[in-house]
């Protein structure tokens, strides 16, 4: 349910008759997850776990715009992101509007930029534009982590918790952001986030682009994102990513490919990711979803590479309303002594097999309104 606040045109006439053609709405919306995952070994046994926020986070979101008229809005959004089980905001007590928290200007013409808290280019060109199954149908579990925690993402729960940036887990603060509008079936984007060093402009910087091709039932997209971390060079390190894709819309098939390549610049490290996907919609509310990934990891990190099987079905109620089976399976090799299986999203107290295979089942529902 979308809600929508808006002063009756009448009343602003009689109030403000030099605004009477301006128009405001604000919008509130949300999708809330929840189900039951099973989990054959979890750092050596099995656990069942009551989780959620799994195929989609939950999300509460205000929007809001004015406008301008000449085809130019301002507009605004706050979402928060929180925990179904006992409400708390994530990833902290406070920090309520941590997942985006944005205002600009957008116009039909020139596009639209905006300033604050927001995605990078590897969610909004690859993600959200339909090229990775996780998005449609596997949800978290479904992107990339692995044997991997060598890689070393600063601030991560994991070392390598969704190290190519699809799952949006990370967004940006201090960015500003700029998209194109399309302009014959063709678009692009540019963010920057302010490192606010003192002394090096270039320092704990980010920057992200991406480009994207929708023409009828093909579509391409490219994304590529720098964050420069203080725990790496003193801040003139970072960890790199690069992502390409291409799906195409069968009459009832949407066939997808995507390939990323994430590295630490100041070890060397690398993760180069191969997947291929496949959303079909059956009949009626029936739909069903297929995702293979491959991660290699070079030298730097052992050697270690994952095979990654995802395979979901999907009941849609409605258009809002949707219940779901999905299960997942995960199988490490490396040269390490030691390479552990670890599927994305199983974090605490220690998420990672205690062997090289890995396997989860999962029922869920989940609402948006």
């Amino acid at each position: 349910m979308k809600t929508s606040t808006a002063l009756p045109a009448c009343l602003v006439a009689a109030m403000l008759p030099a605004l009477a053609s301006a128009q405001s709405s604000v919008t509130l919306s949300g999708v809330i997850d929840g189900g039951i995952t099973y989990v054959n070994n979890q750092h050596g046994g099995a656990a069942t776990l009551l989780d959620s926020g799994v195929l989609a986070p939950n999300l509460l979101t205000f929007k809001g715009t004015e406008d301008l008229g000449g085809g130019t809005k301002a507009l605004f959004e706050l979402t928060s992101q929180f925990e179904l089980s006992d409400g708390s905001t994530i990833p902290g007590a406070g920090q309520i509007f941590n997942r985006t928290a944005l205002v600009g200007l957008s116009s039909e013409k020139f596009g639209t930029l905006t300033v604050g808290n927001q995605y990078d280019f590897m969610f909004e060109s690859l993600t959200v534009r339909r090229f990775d199954g996780a998005f449609l149908f596997g949800g978290l579990y479904d992107f990339r982590q692995g044997p991997f925690s060598a890689l070393g993402v600063p601030n991560n729960p994991t070392g390598s918790f969704d190290f190519d940036r699809m799952a949006g887990a990370t967004r940006v603060a201090d960015s500003v952001k700029y998209r194109s509008p399309e302009i014959s079936h063709f678009s692009f984007g540019a963010l920057y986030g302010f490192g606010e060093t003192p002394g090096s402009v270039a320092s704990n910087a980010t920057m992200s682009f991406g480009a994207n091709y929708e023409n009828g039932p093909l579509g391409v997209g490219a994304a590529y994102v720098d964050v420069k971390y203080p725990q790496l060079g003193n801040g003139h390190d970072s960890i790199r990513n690069v992502g390409v894709g291409a799906h195409y819309q069968f009459p009832s098939v949407l066939a997808m490919l995507l390939y990323t390549n994430t590295r630490n610049t100041a070890t060397g490290a690398r993760i180069n990711v191969y997947k291929a996907g496949a959303l079909w919609n059956i009949s009626g509310p029936w739909a069903a979803g297929l995702d293979y990934a491959y991660m290699q990891g070079n030298e730097a990190l052992q050697n270690n590479k994952a095979h990654q099987v995802a395979a979901a079905l999907q009941y849609h109620f409605s258009r809002r309303t949707t219940a779901y089976v999905e299960g997942i399976y995960q199988r490490a090799s490396g040269d390490g002594p030691v390479t552990r299986a670890w599927i994305n999203g199983l974090l605490q107290p220690d998420g990672a097999a205690s062997n090289r295979s890995q396997t989860l089942a999962r029922v869920g529902l989940l609402v948006k309104f």
